[in-house]
């Protein structure tokens, strides 16, 4: 970092191209969260709930029942999945449901 403030800049040059990129080509990221890992998925910006679970499994989008959705911001500042649900900022949404960047979703289905 300090060598990064020496050249006057923010950021690495390639935090700037990927967001670049992802802009251009109209990309977001959502996450999905369990007991063994975090993963990071991209989808084309405005996919509706099941298309951005067909990106995970095909099984995923075709047995779509709905995703339960936190914001990226309200897990980082309330802490948990726990806090968000009492606060209410945890949500049940259904097939037409366009997902957001930065999202955290669990894909409900069955096949």
């Amino acid at each position: 970092m300090a060598f990064l403030k020496d050249a006057g800049l923010d950021e690495p040059g390639v935090d700037k191209l990927v967001r670049a990129a992802y802009k251009m080509l109209n990309l977001q990221t959502f996450f999905t969260v369990g007991p063994m890992e975090i993963r990071a998925w991209t989808i084309k910006t405005g996919m509706n709930a099941p298309k951005a679970a067909g990106v995970i499994h095909s099984d995923l989008e075709r047995g779509f029942i709905r995703a339960e959705v936190m914001k990226y911001h309200d897990f980082v500042s309330l802490g948990s999945e726990h806090a968000c649900k009492e606060a209410g900022k945890f949500y049940i949404e259904g097939k037409n449901y366009v997902v957001d960047d930065g999202d955290i979703l669990h894909i409900r289905f069955n096949v």
